[in-house]
């Protein structure tokens, strides 16, 4: 199996918002998100990653030359709990068909070697494969170095890593 990490080009942008219903409608338990009157989910910010100056990034995740998922990852100054990190996670998908494969533990460490940094990343209690994945995802990546934000300022049922990806 090839697994591969590509950046989304602006003309490719269509293609990731597919993906995004996806991914927001797989969502949608947890957060109780409601379709708009085109039964799409919608994403207001995709723009922003092709704009300049952005500091935002999307990535395709292929297998094998298919389309398997994204990633987006935001780099700013976040504070939660007076704790700063330099890049969140914003959105991460990987399609059923390619769960349980070291496809998404492939693109997570990709992209955690190549962002260097402070990261927080947040997932819904409520979703437990998705926490139970970023728990096991950041443990390995870290050798257990990181930190869950209690009462974190996202709300209850929110879940906080914050975690460094600097190489010792």
């Amino acid at each position: 199996m090839e697994i591969e990490l590509a950046v989304v080009q602006r003309d490719e942008k269509e293609i990731l918002r597919n993906l995004m219903e996806k991914y927001d409608y797989e969502l949608s338990q947890y957060g109780g998100d409601d379709v708009n009157k085109l039964g799409l989910y919608g994403f207001d910010y995709l723009d922003n990653y092709w704009q300049e100056g952005a500091k935002r990034w999307a990535f395709f995740v292929k297998v094998n030359g298919n389309l398997a998922g994204f990633a987006m990852i935001l780099s700013d100054h976040f504070y939660l709990n007076d704790k700063e990190s330099d890049y969140t996670m914003s959105d991460f998908f990987v399609m059923y068909k390619y769960r349980n494969a070291g496809v998404g533990k492939f693109a997570t460490n990709y992209l955690f070697d190549m962002f260097k940094g402070i990261w927080q990343l947040n997932t819904f209690e409520k979703n437990a494969n998705s926490v139970a994945f970023w728990t096991r995802i950041i443990n390995d990546y870290t050798g257990g170095i990181y930190e869950i934000l209690p009462n974190n300022e996202l709300g209850p049922g929110n879940q906080v890593f914050l975690f460094t990806t600097a190489k010792m």
